[in-house]
């Protein structure tokens, strides 16, 4: 892109909505949206079942709450984050500090990479917890919600990384130093600069003059004559 700053073009630019619903990053943000409702929606609904020695509710997964209470948080907070993005990425053509775009870049990268990792780390809790499930009724009536916040943590990871990715590539594109040079160029281009003074087309009538207090030397001096005494 001509005078990009960080993946994007000039500040205040149009924004085509056909090519920015088409771009790479826009697809990972929507698909980590929906992988983030398939994570914490079945928990939420299904993850709780009834335990088998009496009518209170325990967490599907190992009956360990803090698992299911761990997946609804990375869920709930990819799904915030997503839509939070998203509309930074809508908004970040309107921004015109290279210092402001440099910062939502970071930021946009620190939160994908950490993200990421904690989906991971989220999978492999949620898996080694569901082996260690016991098979009862309940858990057979959750097994398909308990299979399916797994599946797509697992899902979740590639998308985030995937962001990671895209971010670190913005981040090292940086700016494109013609972009301001271009804009230096175009306004001094219009500049006029004062020149030399021009004269009225009127010479001086004054000539040279000798300077003052100047003796005519005599060139021609007399004669030696003798003293008389």
């Amino acid at each position: 892109m001509e005078g990009a700053s960080f993946g994007a073009g000039r500040a205040g630019a149009t924004l085509d909505p056909l090519s920015f619903a088409r771009r790479p990053q826009t697809l990972l943000r929507i698909a980590s949206w929906v992988f983030s409702i398939a994570v914490f929606g079945p928990i939420v609904n299904e993850g709780y079942v009834n335990a088998d020695s009496g009518p209170e509710l325990r967490c599907v997964f190992n009956g360990n709450a803090g698992a299911c209470r761990f997946g609804v948080a990375l869920g709930l907070g990819a799904f915030f984050a997503c839509a939070a993005f998203l509309l930074l990425d809508v908004r970040f053509q309107q921004i015109s500090s290279v210092r402001d775009r440099r910062r939502a870049v970071l930021l946009d990268l620190g939160f994908s990479g950490l993200w990421s990792f904690l989906w991971f780390v989220g999978f492999c809790f949620l898996t080694n917890q569901w082996q260690r499930t016991a098979p009862g009724p309940g858990t057979t009536q959750a097994a398909d919600a308990a299979r399916a916040a797994i599946a797509f943590s697992f899902f979740s990871i590639l998308s985030w990384a995937a962001l990671t990715v895209k971010a670190l590539q913005r981040f090292r594109l940086g700016t494109d130093m013609s972009l301001f040079a271009t804009e230096q160029l175009g306004a001094g281009a219009g500049q006029t600069y004062p020149g030399y003074p021009v004269g009225s087309g009127v010479e001086g009538t004054e000539t040279y003059q000798s300077p003052p207090f100047t003796e005519t030397l005599d060139t021609s001096p007399k004669g030696y004559q003798v003293p008389a005494y």
